[in-house]
């Protein structure tokens, strides 16, 4: 295991394990104790009472941050002629068909999120083998799918996030930089909080929420009490 710096343990000593923070502390906490020297990301991790083996347990979606994420994604849209003008003009970074697959294929990777029209699925979906274990495969349940490319590319200009629940039925998500101010950080983490909430599904038994963690890059882990977050 790998020592940990002298400013990470520092960083450390400003957080008490044995407490959770309501948001707004925690959010101050995070800043606090960012000890890296660029603009850190701010993350929530979600450690659920799901059981994704199970198919009617698995959560996985997408929403758009109110203030998003600090990250301008690079888009890469498959489709074709009304429909790839369309993607264009919405911002697209890149727009084609088989000359993008090709690229992949050859191990071209210069993009953060693909959306593909339903008709590019077939072309696409034989990307599965390189695109799924990087988990960027299209997919209609967060909205990648779709016809409508304008809306679909905006969002994601705009600071849309997915969300998946990993093996362990812990979901981890990115709700800005250390740079954002604390109301900007706490309003993106209340969307996705109650985003997660309602995602609940009904066949998980027992705590739904287990924990809820925020970290920062390389910083240590701050609990949040769930009970203080005001769910709409």
């Amino acid at each position: 295991m790998a020592k940990k710096g002298k400013k990470y343990l520092e960083a450390t000593k400003l957080v008490d394990r044995t407490s959770a923070y309501a948001i707004g502390e925690a959010v101050e906490l995070a800043k606090k104790t960012s000890t890296v020297k660029f603009d850190a990301t701010v993350e929530v991790a979600f450690r659920l009472g799901i059981d994704v083996r199970k198919n009617d347990q698995q959560i996985r979606g997408a929403v758009v941050l109110p203030n998003g994420t600090g990250k301008t994604q690079r888009v890469l849209v498959f489709a074709k002629g009304e429909k790839a003008k369309e993607a264009e003009a919405a911002g697209a970074d890149y727009v084609g068909d088989a000359e993008f697959i090709n690229k992949i294929n050859q191990g071209w990777f210069e993009f953060d999120v693909i959306v593909a029209t339903p008709d590019m699925m077939g072309e696409v979906g034989k990307l599965g083998r390189v695109l799924g274990p990087k988990g960027l495969m299209p997919n209609p349940k967060t909205g990648t799918v779709t016809f409508d490319v304008t809306k679909a590319v905006n969002e994601i200009k705009a600071g849309k996030v997915e969300y998946r629940a990993d093996k362990a039925g812990i979901i981890h998500v990115p709700i800005g930089k250390v740079s954002f101010e604390d109301a900007k950080l706490v309003e993106n983490f209340n969307t996705i909080f109650e985003t997660i909430d309602k995602a609940k599904p009904a066949a998980a038994k027992g705590t739904y929420m287990k924990s809820v963690n925020i970290t920062t890059t390389m910083g240590p882990g701050i609990k949040i009490d769930p009970s203080t977050v005001t769910v709409k």
